[in-house]
């Protein structure tokens, strides 16, 4: 099984989202829609701005770098 790592932006202030799935088409519709509430939803970052299929042991690494960076809970603004 594949992962995706993918980031969002919002139009109007260019606040980025930097997140991981194994269904990316899904995913994304959640974030345009609304459908979960959070911070992807709060500030309208819903716009797919990139990216890369990764191995499921990635999804620790991404954590690990998320919180290392002040990044934290899937959010990069």
């Amino acid at each position: 099984m594949s992962f995706f790592v993918y980031i969002l932006a919002s139009k109007r202030n260019a606040t980025l989202y930097i997140g991981m799935t194994d269904d990316l088409l899904k995913r994304v519709w959640h974030h345009r829609n609304g459908v979960i509430e959070g911070f992807t939803k709060k500030y309208g970052v819903n716009n797919l701005v990139w990216f890369e299929t990764t191995k499921p042991a990635s999804r620790h690494f991404c954590a690990s770098v998320s919180s290392k960076n002040g990044i934290g809970r899937g959010k990069w603004r």
